[in-house]
């Protein structure tokens, strides 16, 4: 970032405090995915029967599961994968969406077109539901939940950028990088979609909470990552058998894992297109 842009980004955190704390709440899940697993205090993995079901206490902040695997270990380190997993599947369909969309909002026609009802028959289902079907036809495992979970994110970008370039595509500036000679790649690359971007940064923040929010929920049914891989959707369906005997820590803390991580990535997305929208830099 240059100097500019970071005062910028200060003065838009100092004018949202409900900005600056979600920014604040992302920046130190990214720092514990990054660093957590080389600093719980446990095993996230290794079993300690004796120990099996205990309360939050000081040994154990976030008590134990049924096999005595300390809940706190197993929180921090499910972050890296949970957030592996929503920050891969955002990037791949937010990359795909923006060109596609960017393209076919440019040409137009029978191109614009297809693609269109492509899009529109894939919104047609359920996408959680279309998720599931994908993972079970092709395996639950990690890079089948990321592919499955960037292709039910695809439409939204395809739709957004087709929409916003199909706005542009005939205003002064863009006329003008075409009488330079710049080719039709060129200026949609370089002219309408850097343009677009910040609109679309409201739609990345919030299908990162969604991504996570997905790919838990596959892993709540059986479909997501396999066990004992320490996962928030795999504790939370783990707790759940457990719940009705007053154990109710099993559930409440990854359960609170996911809403405050979904609720920082919402609340981000506003602070996110103030900072990158050029119209508010002055």
């Amino acid at each position: 970032m240059t100097s500019a842009t970071l005062r910028h980004t200060a003065w838009v955190l100092r004018g949202n405090p409900v900005t600056a704390v979600a920014a604040t709440g992302a920046l130190i899940l990214c720092i514990l995915a990054i660093i957590g697993p080389s600093i719980v205090p446990y095993d996230p993995i290794a079993s300690d029967v004796p120990k099996a079901l205990l309360p939050p206490s000081a040994a154990h902040w976030a008590g134990t599961d049924q096999l005595g695997r300390d809940v706190f270990s197993r929180l921090i380190v499910a972050a890296r994968l949970d957030l592996m997993i929503a920050a891969s599947a955002v990037t791949i369909s937010f990359a795909l969406g923006a060109v596609i969309g960017a393209l076919c909002g440019y040409i137009g026609g029978r191109v614009d077109r297809y693609v269109g009802r492509f899009v529109d028959v894939l919104m047609a289902f359920p996408l959680f539901v279309l998720a599931m079907a994908m993972v079970a036809a092709l395996g639950n495992r990690v890079e089948n939940i990321v592919l499955a979970t960037a292709i039910i994110n695809l439409p939204f970008y395809i739709r957004f950028a087709r929409a916003e370039v199909n706005v542009r595509r005939n205003a002064g500036w863009v006329e003008a990088a075409r009488a330079c000679g710049d080719s039709h790649l060129s200026v949609v690359l370089r002219s309408l979609l850097p343009n677009v971007l910040p609109a679309m940064a409201v739609q990345v923040s919030l299908n990162l909470g969604w991504a996570i929010l997905n790919a838990a929920g596959l892993s709540f049914i059986g479909l997501g990552v396999k066990p004992p891989t320490p996962e928030w959707g795999i504790m939370v369906a783990e707790g759940a058998r457990f719940i009705s005997t007053g154990k109710w820590w099993l559930v409440v803390f990854p359960g609170l894992a996911l809403m405050m991580t979904v609720l920082c990535f919402n609340l981000l997305g506003d602070g996110l297109r103030d900072i990158l929208d050029p119209r508010m830099r002055t």
